[in-house]
Parts: C-alpha cells; structure tokens; sequence
C-alpha cells in the first residue's frame, strides 16, 4: 500500500508540475501534462495543477507516515 501511494504521489507531483510549467512557458512542456487537453478545465489548468501537486504532496506525505514494510 506504501508503494503503491508513493507512486500515485509520484504522479500526481508530475502532472501538477507539468500543468504548471506548460502554463508559464506558453507549451514548451507539451508532454508533461494532462490538464491542457481535457476540454472542460479550459481557463482552471493553473488552479488544477497547483491541486494536483499539493495533492500529491499530501499523499506523498501520508505515505511516508504509514507503518509497515515498503
């Protein structure tokens, strides 16, 4: 469950970082993220992706805090 967390947190960070950087560098990032091409989020990427990266560093955070093995 630990590692299973640490890698959605793993994504989450990424896609939230990407949306951010495809935002500010006009599409240099095009790759990255996911939030520039869902249709109904037009105008929010900036507000998704800053979600997306706290959520994962939340989950990110609640994982580590877990008991357990790896």
């Amino acid at each position: 469950m630990k590692s299973l967390l640490g890698a959605l947190s793993f994504v989450l960070v990424c896609q939230g970082v990407g949306g951010l950087l495809h935002t500010f560098t006009d599409g240099a990032f095009d790759l990255w993220a996911l939030t520039h091409r869902i249709g109904f989020l037009d105008g929010y990427e900036v507000y998704v992706s800053s979600v997306l990266l706290v959520l994962g560093v939340t989950v990110g955070t609640a994982a580590e805090r877990l008991p357990g093995s790896a």
